[in-house]
């Protein structure tokens, strides 16, 4: 059965984008929400962001200087009601 899985990148982003990488292995439907830091632009970086893109994964942010679909954080909050699983990171 496929889970909405929604995971909140704070700290640690490199680790979180490995992480939701890997969820998108089980068939889950995978969100990103970019919290508050702009994402570092290297290697790993770039290329979970692709990855994930590959694997139909959403990727949003609350902060204009990442280049991924923009939403306030209220709203962020509130789409975060309608996922099974919300991991922190």
């Amino acid at each position: 059965m496929t889970k909405k899985v929604a995971v909140l990148v704070r700290n640690r982003q490199h680790e979180a984008l490995r992480m939701s990488v890997g969820l998108t292995l089980e068939d889950n439907a995978v969100s990103v929400f970019v919290m508050d830091k702009k994402l570092p632009s290297d290697e790993n970086t770039n290329l979970n962001v692709e990855t994930l893109g590959d694997m139909d994964a959403k990727i949003f942010s609350n902060n204009p200087e990442n280049k991924f679909e923009q939403m306030t954080t209220e709203e962020i909050a509130r789409a975060l009601t309608e996922y099974d699983v919300v991991i922190p990171y």
